[in-house]
């Protein structure tokens, strides 16, 4: 599961410019489902069919898009100015190595100001010497992402930028690989631009019309000095969503999950999320409403450049899954 993780956090993937992320998951999968396609908003959607006679279509969502900034202006002296593409917080943003598609680096600094800085106040110095020299090298419009630096802490967790939500997208790609033949359709969504409205997994329910739908993402943590809710733990399990602000799980298939994670005899967390949302929210209201369930890996220091998870929640969940569709 590390290596399958590591190579799908490399491709740089921001919101609306996933396509690199798609063309990795795509050889990931291509020989254990029955049809992919790439719809309108640049979703990977990957069917397995079911053996049933009338399968269930079951709609897993994991979304390959991660925050960023984008440039908004080029300063004479050659400073980008930027600002946020998703959920991109000041404090994670302080003199931050960040990367962009075309392979150019930056710093991203905070103007010395009164009182606390907005992001109004931040520039990338990609080491321009004026103007026509940064528009050599980047434009207006472009989106740079936390620079890649995956490593290892202890024996069990992972930090990396963009585990939110490669961590999920690696979850399902393993369980295509491994679930082999089920009796329920898996429509497996890798969705775009979740960061910036769960876009992508809204047009794919609606096109799909599956009967179940259940997101794959990560959640946040309780288990660092000061820091107490959500009750989640890193290495205490997979997490299964009761609600967040954007979505409340159905109660029969949120306990049909925490049933399957006690018959594989995994560990599972009831997870009660004051914020936030998953794409979820868009697949409960799509067409006249599906019943909807987030499976969440617990996660440390969200939509920071350095996102800590624990590789056997990552098991847990992985085993939970193939439970449910199993039976």
């Amino acid at each position: 599961m590390f290596d399958l993780l590591k190579k799908l956090l490399s491709p740089i993937g921001p919101s609306g410019l996933e396509t690199p992320v798609a063309d990795t998951i795509r050889e990931e999968i291509a020989a254990y489902v029955d049809t992919i396609e790439v719809d309108a908003l640049g979703n990977l959607i990957a069917t397995k069919l079911g053996k049933a006679e009338n399968p269930r279509k079951v709609m897993l969502s994991a979304h390959m898009d991660h925050i960023g900034y984008i440039v908004t202006g080029i300063e004479k002296e050659g400073f980008l100015r930027v600002t946020n593409v998703g959920g991109i917080g000041i404090n994670n943003s302080y003199n931050r190595h960040v990367v962009f598609p075309n392979g150019v680096h930056g710093v991203v600094v905070a103007q010395p100001v009164t009182g606390q800085p907005a992001l109004k106040d931040l520039f990338v110095d990609i080491g321009a010497q004026d103007k026509d020299d940064a528009k050599c090298m980047v434009q207006l419009g472009d989106v740079c992402v936390y620079a890649n630096d995956c490593f290892r802490l202890g024996e069990h967790r992972v930090s990396a930028p963009a585990m939110d939500d490669r961590c999920a997208c690696a979850l399902l790609v393993k369980l295509l690989q491994t679930v082999g033949e089920t009796q329920d359709t898996i429509i497996a969504v890798f969705s775009v631009q979740e960061e910036v409205g769960c876009r992508g997994a809204k047009v794919a329910s609606f096109a799909k019309a599956p009967d179940v739908g259940i997101a794959l993402d990560v959640t946040g943590w309780g288990d660092t000095p000061s820091v107490t809710q959500p009750e989640i733990k890193l290495g205490e399990g997979i997490a299964v969503k009761v609600m967040d602000r954007a979505s409340i799980s159905h109660p029969a298939l949120r306990e049909a999950l925490l049933a399957a994670g006690e018959k594989a005899g995994v560990k599972t967390q009831r997870e009660v999320l004051p914020y936030g949302g998953t794409d979820a929210s868009a697949m409960q209201t799509s067409r006249g409403g599906i019943p909807v369930c987030t499976v969440s890996i617990p996660c440390r220091y969200v939509h920071s450049a350095c996102e800590v998870i624990d590789m056997r929640d990552m098991d847990a969940g992985l085993h939970l899954l193939q439970t449910y569709f199993k039976g």
